[in-house]
């Protein structure tokens, strides 16, 4: 090739054709760094016919100035990166962004200066030099990881080097990962296992394109299922991509992973540090990473030989992107899965509605575990009636729930309540004038964090630390806080049993896998007696001595209209019910309501899953709604409201006449004002064989609107803000 067609990574701009200098050369999904005006810009080199550009003559083109040393992205990957963009109407170049994610990766080897231990004493031994070198013993790192595990400063350690009983290691950054061993240690797998696992290690070995939803209930053993069919994978050296919905989630899966293969996966999440993301990638892109777990953005790294993918937890709304290129990685995934032609599968206790109607006409096989594993049982579920049994004033557990956790005190067994709203109080307003405290920023409450004493808003991150005096009429000690959040929950707690050990499990305590794994550490001590926390929480986590859940408020996602809101309100509750009993002790769980009768209540209490989730699918078939129908979100926002009001209107107006498509709106959104954007939405109904992408991109083309307006869409969405 002396000419390429190259992708930059640049939304804005189209692909563009450079010159291949004479001494290099260049294959689809090489990746160079181009020249663009006075900039060099990264970018991946295309098939010249699957992408259009301007027409120019060889004499006009500027070459390339570098190609990376780098194995080229795969044409399965460079397909998907096109599928992404077409099907959910998102630059190109924003999605192969995603697959280029640390760009430190892209440059050559590169080492790090690290230090240990000589095992020479200093002549000059100090109390802190001595206990420097007793706790560093055979640790090697930088100095900072050294002062910080010996305790002492960076000059103590400084020192040492000096003195010469601390010297300096040059180590690459790039070191190879540990394969994880598939016959380290076997499970002993039920008969029920034994046969799905059969299933999957078979798909792996037919190396052929083959979706499965692995639908188990919460214990059966899920995880154990589908190492096997990543042991088998492992035996035949290709790699494997876990995806989870959880940055949480990932510690207490590595914790199981490296007790069944004997070293930690390679794990990819927003928590990295740049360093730990190079490597990542450039295992992953050299083949050497052979098990990747990872959150959603995993979906698009370079794998070099992928044999399998999982989705755990695959029912989760939080595979479902909702900023810069709006994908669901569960529907994605399968997409990778096919274009790579390798087995996916698709576990969760609670699937949803689209993936059940997928098993139901026969596109996924569905391997069903309908029994925990051993001598564990489902636990019993009931309902206590709000309106009959309330809490006393000022209070939120009913006085049924407050017992059974002072039963399960008395018996040394952990409890968990479940609330799915962070911080202490929902809204703030004052007594006096009945002013409420709003983000200035959003439309959205304040919402008040005593932990830390803040007001924050939920949405744009503003916060504001509590005024003494409400702003509005100026009296003091007026602000009460309204409803309840997991904050207030614990302190109700603690009044109600001033001995027990409470923990707060929020995305607000339980930001890092660091502190994920310290939460699991003293459950599994037993230094915790009671849980408060948020859907969190609620999937993953199994400590065989937490045999009571109370579901503080089962109502809260019964309502707002969400086409969703029921069966994810299931679903929350059905996971955290699966947290109880997991061991051998019996689990027992309290939902507590104003509404007994509501039909997921009725289905969660009587154990009818299927009888909700037929109902549900029929509705759904009723109103053709997703899956049975398609729906696209349009949303309109600028920081001027007249021009945002003005351009959705024209985008409403113009809407075509499209035989079996509805266009709803304009309207302002349930969240008018985001980040101080004000928004717009429209929404479109389709049946399920149009083609809604094409009459969008055609109906939006022809218009235009000001520069300070954004028009986002939003294919198969999942929030309705």
């Amino acid at each position: 090739m002396n000419r390429a067609r190259v992708l930059l990574l640049n939304a804005a701009l189209g692909p563009l054709d450079y010159r291949v200098p004479k001494e290099a050369q260049v294959v689809p999904g090489s990746i160079v760094l181009a020249p663009l005006g006075p900039r060099q810009l990264t970018g991946v080199v295309w098939e010249p016919d699957r992408l259009e550009s301007e027409e120019v003559g060889d004499n006009r083109l500027r070459p390339l100035i570098h190609i990376y040393d780098l194995p080229p992205l795969s044409e399965a990957l460079r397909r998907l990166i096109e599928w992404t963009a077409d099907y959910y109407m998102a630059p190109i170049a924003s999605v192969l962004r995603m697959a280029l994610a640390s760009s430190s990766a892209l440059d050559g080897a590169r080492t790090v200066t690290e230090y240990r231990a000589t095992g020479l004493v200093p002549e000059r031994l100090t109390p802190q030099r001595e206990q420097a070198l007793e706790r560093i013993a055979d640790r090697q790192g930088l100095v900072r990881e050294l002062a910080l595990a010996a305790d002492v400063s960076e000059g103590v350690i400084r020192g040492l080097v000096k003195a010469g009983a601390i010297e300096a290691v040059e180590v690459s950054i790039d070191d190879p990962f540990a394969t994880p061993d598939p016959d380290h240690a076997p499970p002993a797998l039920e008969v029920a296992q034994a046969e799905a696992s059969g299933e999957f290690v078979d798909a792996v070995k037919a190396r052929d394109f083959a979706p499965y939803l692995l639908d188990g209930v919460t214990g059966s053993g899920k995880t154990e299922v589908y190492f096997e069919a990543i042991a088998e994978a492992l035996r035949q050296d290709r790699q494997t991509l876990i995806l989870l919905p959880e940055i949480a989630l990932t510690e207490p899966f590595l914790k199981r992973f490296t007790a069944r293969f004997g070293s930690e996966p390679v794990t990819w999440h927003s928590g990295l540090r740049q360093s730990q993301r190079r490597r990542a990638w450039r295992g992953i892109a050299t083949g050497d990473a052979k098990v990747v777990v990872g959150a959603r953005s995993a979906l698009f790294l370079p794998y070099r030989n992928l044999g399998l993918i999982v989705v755990d937890e695959a029912h989760e709304a939080s595979f479902k992107q909702e900023d810069g290129v709006q994908y669901h990685a569960r529907d994605v995934a399968v997409m990778r899965a096919k274009l790579e032609q390798v087995p996916i599968i698709l576990a969760s206790a609670t699937p949803a509605i689209e993936t059940r109607q997928m098993a139901e006409i026969g596109v996924y096989k569905q391997v069903k575990l309908p029994d925990r594993y051993g001598v564990a049982e489902m636990p019993d579920i009931a309902a206590i009636d709000l309106i009959q049994d309330p809490p006393p004033r000022g209070r939120w557990l009913a006085p049924a729930l407050v017992q059974e956790i002072e039963t399960n005190l008395e018996r040394g067994e952990q409890s968990l309540l479940f609330l799915n709203r962070r911080g202490y109080a929902p809204l703030t307003l004052c007594r006096t004038c009945g002013h409420r405290f709003q983000c200035p920023n959003c439309t959205a409450w304040m919402v008040e964090h005593r932990l830390v004493h803040r007001l924050a808003c939920h949405h744009c991150g503003h916060m504001m630390p509590p005024p003494r005096a409400c702003p509005e009429c100026k009296e003091e000690d007026s602000l009460v806080p309204c409803g309840p959040g997991v904050e207030r929950i614990a302190d109700e707690v603690a009044a109600l049993f001033p001995e027990a050990r409470v923990a707060i499990v929020t995305s607000d305590t339980i930001w890092s896998p660091a502190k994920a794994a310290e939460f699991v550490g003293r459950m599994e001590a037993g230094v915790i007696d009671i849980v408060v926390g948020t859907q969190l929480v609620t999937k993953g986590y199994h400590f065989p001595n937490l045999t009571l859940v109370g579901v503080v408020d089962a109502d809260l996602g019964l309502s707002g209209g969400d086409l969703r809101g029921a069966e994810r309100s299931f679903q929350q509750i059905m996971q955290v019910s699966g947290r109880a009993g997991r061991g051998e002790k019996p689990g027992r769980v309290l939902v507590q309501t104003h509404e007994p009768q509501a039909p997921v209540i009725s289905a969660l209490v009587s154990g009818d899953a299927e009888g909700f989730y037929t109902a549900e699918t029929e509705a759904r078939r009723d109103a053709a709604m997703p899956p049975f129908g398609r729906l696209a979100g349009i949303i309109v926002s600028s920081e001027d409201l007249g021009e945002a009001t003005q351009t959705a209107r024209l985008i409403g107006r113009t809407a075509p006449t499209v035989e079996n498509m509805a266009v709803f709106g304009p309207a302002p959104a349930p969240m008018a004002m985001l980040r101080g954007r004000h928004r717009q939405r429209l929404l479109v109904h389709a049946a399920r064989s149009l083609d809604v992408q094409d009459v969008i991109r055609e109906w939006l083309g022809k218009l235009e609107w000001p520069r300070s307006v954004r028009v986002a869409v939003d294919i198969d969405p999942y929030s309705f803000l």
